[in-house]
């Protein structure tokens, strides 16, 4: 004779099975999420805006607020914008990029 219990212990195996491997997923995918793309998959003008550096310093760094970043490259080194970036200056505050972003933006805009 058959045990009545075992098909609805099977799905509930099957269940547990299938639960923890969708959390554990949906767990990685949700981080992914959080980070974002790479940084050096990002291009540096979606960077730049993706920051909100544009509100301070304009989409065509014109400056406004903050100082315009045309020709900044003729003033500082890439070290020394990419340590503005992380660390802040007089309004700007610190922490608004990382360590590789700021990279990412001190050497794009030296090239402007």
């Amino acid at each position: 004779m058959r045990n009545p219990l075992l098909p609805f212990a099977a799905i509930a195996i099957v269940a547990i099975i299938a639960m923890v491997s969708l959390s554990y997923f949906g767990v990685n995918q949700a981080q992914q999420a959080a980070e974002g793309p790479a940084v050096t998959e990002m291009n540096p003008e979606e960077l730049y805006a993706a920051k909100g550096c544009t509100g301070c310093h304009g989409g065509n760094l014109e400056g406004g607020v903050g100082p315009a970043l045309t020709g900044v490259g003729d003033r500082l080194s890439p070290e020394e914008i990419a340590n503005i970036i992380v660390n802040g200056q007089g309004a700007m505050p610190a922490g608004l990029a990382s360590a590789e972003e700021a990279e990412v933006l001190a050497n794009w805009l030296i090239e402007q």
